[in-house]
């Protein structure tokens, strides 16, 4: 039978959702056995135009071609997604298998089958293994790929401040370069803050190197058992304050967007960048000839190491209850072919999240390859924060940079919403 792409809006599926949340679920009567055919529904956060989706259109047309007595339904759309998801988790009618978008342990485990069993488990790199794995040592989840972040650069501003990515060991030799590069007359620090996840993500990169990668000061258990003492979160916004004080950022903060920053890259205008490297793609889409890298989060405490930030890009979980089980292990399985898995991570420019399989990641490649070695530690506010606090890291950081909050207020403001949602 000829392959059927069906691509559902995520507005079409809220709507649905109001009389039946039946629409893309795998409840008997949509997803049992047709005829000759079990249809198999999964839910994709991804837009239509991106690459990545159409990678999974392309390797799912295969598995149906090879495996026609399934029916591979790809539910598409990235606007919603979020909403969505949860209120089919509080109804307990899911869809066969959905992308995590990085909750796979945090928010979504207790809806999903373990995945430890399957053959391809033994490939699972080790830099994604602890940002997927709980702590009975399960992981729910097929990592197509990896999101390992560190901090953008342009390495032709540095080299006119004659600053070496190489020595920035430390924050303070962060804020070293930041004044080398400000005394040339271009900003250290792109943000786009009228987007303002720019801004919290910001303390994706300063929370962990003060409160969970040294061992001697780490409050990894407190944050997560809710004995966190809040009065600690205050030298994270201060190291905030005092980059915004020693004006490393871009005059226009609070008004430029997450494009501008990319723009800002590729052109020359700033040095730094706090989004990682999907920002550098999108710089080379400005300037193709971009002298651009990324490096690791500076250590805070001495003795202490630089960092990556590591978290789930693309990740395949399979719901506990799905009522197909077989034909959707099977699917999954064919996903995790290292030909299928190259497919799948080249088009999202990111690392294998299998060892059995590659990407190629172009000029980026390079710097994956330097870096293969540095520990990683997951996003911060996915780990250590309970589900709503991204919120308010954005909030809090924003009122920081437009001098609306003290570090006071904003220490306040963090306390009460984790006391509130923990």
């Amino acid at each position: 039978m000829k392959y059927a792409k069906r691509v559902m809006s995520l507005t079409l599926v809220m709507g649905l959702m109001v009389s039946s949340l039946t629409g893309c679920t795998s409840s008997k009567d949509d997803t049992a056995n047709k005829g000759d055919k079990t249809k198999v529904v999964f839910q994709i956060g991804t837009a239509p135009q991106e690459k990545i989706t159409a990678a999974f259109e392309e390797v799912t047309e295969k598995f149906e071609e090879e495996n026609p007595d399934i029916d591979v339904e790809l539910l598409i759309g990235a606007s919603g997604f979020e909403e969505m998801m949860k209120t089919k988790m509080a109804a307990n009618d899911l869809p066969d298998l959905w992308t995590t978008h990085g909750w796979s342990v945090n928010r979504y485990s207790e809806y999903l089958r373990p995945l430890n069993d399957r053959e391809w488990a033994k490939n699972v790199s080790e830099q994604i293994k602890p940002v997927i794995t709980d702590e009975e040592g399960n992981f729910f989840v097929l990592p197509t790929d990896m999101d390992i972040a560190g901090i953008a650069y342009n390495k032709d501003v540095l080299d006119k401040a004659k600053v070496n990515v190489d020595d920035i060991k430390t924050w303070d030799d962060f804020y070293e370069a930041c004044e080398k590069v400000k005394s040339t007359g271009v900003s250290p620090i792109h943000v786009g803050g009228k987007e303002t996840w720019t801004v919290g993500n910001i303390f994706e990169y300063i929370a962990p190197p003060v409160l969970v990668t040294d061992e001697n000061n780490s409050e990894a258990e407190s944050l997560k058992d809710g004995s966190f003492d809040w009065s600690k979160w205050t030298p994270v916004v201060e190291m905030l304050k005092t980059m915004n004080e020693k004006e490393y950022f871009n005059v226009d903060k609070v008004s430029s967007t997450y494009a501008d920053t990319s723009k800002a890259l590729a052109q020359g205008q700033a040095a730094f960048s706090f989004v990682g490297s999907q920002a550098i793609s999108e710089a080379w889409n400005f300037n193709p000839d971009a002298n651009l890298g990324f490096m690791p989060v500076p250590a805070y405490y001495e003795g202490d190491e630089p960092t990556l930030i590591a978290g789930e890009k693309m990740a395949i979980g399979v719901w506990k209850d799905t009522k197909n089980e077989e034909a959707v292990l099977k699917y999954v399985d064919y996903l995790a072919k290292p030909e299928n898995i190259e497919i799948l991570a080249t088009s999202n420019i990111a690392p294998a999240g299998l060892t059995n399989g590659s990407s190629d990641l172009g000029k980026l490649g390079e710097f994956y390859d330097k870096y293969k070695d540095v520990e990683t530690v997951p996003y911060f506010d996915r780990e250590y924060l309970p589900s709503g606090m991204w919120e308010t890291l954005c909030s809090t950081g924003t009122g920081i940079l437009t001098n609306e909050l003290t570090v006071e207020k904003a220490v306040q403001q963090a306390k009460a919403n984790y006391e509130r949602l923990k």
